[in-house]
């Protein structure tokens, strides 16, 4: 049974990295089936597709510490979408750091932010060697913010999600090359 607990996991400067509440659910189905969200990650998906992919992120947290989990804005508990770690099926051995934000929140740091959140606890008490991201090459926004976060371009590789498979470029960061910008 998933809990919708919505227990805060990592705070950053804005936002609060936490699990779902049941409240989350049709603001990050309405982001899920925006066409412009979804443009890089296989098309617009049902509001079952959607609950179903929280449900399963929730599981993965209670399962491995790990999950693509909600972000809230903390000035005004606004859900902005998700962020978190996982592992994804085409790459099992690595964790990717990913991000999904409703289009209304793109362009104001928040996904590097998050994702950075993300990137200190998998290189901080998760211990993590490395961590990689994965896009599609034409996903110029989401590269930006791979390399804002540090990453390099690691390698192409054909992709499996849902059913669909996809060529993807890979960038990663080590956990040493973390820590030594995080120092600067």
């Amino acid at each position: 049974m998933v809990e919708w607990d919505g227990r805060v996991l990592l705070t950053t400067p804005r936002l609060l990295l936490r699990r779902f509440r049941r409240d989350d659910l049709p603001l990050y189905a309405a982001l899920n089936a925006d066409p412009e969200v979804a443009r890089y990650l296989g098309g617009p998906l049902s509001r079952q597709d959607s609950d179903d992919i929280a449900a399963w992120a929730q599981e993965c947290h209670d399962r491995e510490g790990l999950g693509l989990l909600a972000v809230e804005r903390r000035q005004d508990g606004a859900f902005l979408g998700m962020c978190g770690l996982h592992h994804q099926a085409s790459l099992p051995d690595d964790v990717e750091v990913a991000w999904r934000l409703a289009h209304e929140h793109w362009g104001h740091g928040y996904a590097t932010e998050a994702a950075t959140g993300w990137l200190d606890h998998a290189f901080g008490p998760l211990g993590l060697p490395r961590v990689i991201s994965i896009t599609d090459r034409p996903n110029l926004r989401s590269l930006a913010v791979m390399r804002r976060l540090g990453m390099e371009f690691d390698h192409e590789a054909e992709i499996e999600d849902m059913g669909q498979v996809f060529q993807a470029v890979v960038y990663s960061i080590t956990a040493e090359r973390w820590r030594d910008a995080r120092q600067r």
